[in-house]
């Protein structure tokens, strides 16, 4: 459990810049669609959605963390409609993909989280990078 709490401190973070840096691009979206890192967004979610399943499994003080998280990249891309409905199904999809499989903490349980941590971090640090607007 350890190694994993810099991971989960990394990706909070980085979510708050992904947060921050997106806001023009969201924007954007509101005027032609969705916006261009659509794609990495849903994925996103659905790892948001797989980490509130399995984290709490395996003992991770982080009851409502990963919904919270989720929450707040709602609220910062405030989507609308449809695509309001796909991320909510994204995270929704991540979360039941594990509940269906684990319902107990295993070995395999553990390390899905900390990949998903791990790709959660780069993924948010990447688009962030790339669609930022510093």
């Amino acid at each position: 459990m350890r190694r994993t709490a810099p991971v989960t401190l990394l990706l909070a973070l980085l979510l708050a810049t992904l947060a921050l840096a997106t806001r023009p691009a969201a924007a954007q979206a509101t005027q032609g669609g969705a916006p261009p890192y659509e794609g990495e967004l849903l994925h996103l979610a659905e790892i948001l959605g797989a980490l509130h399943y399995l984290r709490p499994l395996c003992g991770a003080a982080e009851a409502t963390r990963w919904r919270d998280e989720m929450q707040s990249l709602l609220d910062v891309e405030a989507p609308a409609g449809a695509r309001r409905g796909q991320l909510t199904g994204a995270f929704n999809a991540g979360y039941e993909s594990y509940r269906q499989v684990y319902r107990v903490c295993t070995p395999s349980a553990e390390l899905a989280s900390q990949r998903y941590l791990e790709t959660g971090a780069k993924l948010a640090r990447d688009v962030a990078t790339r669609y930022g607007s510093n």
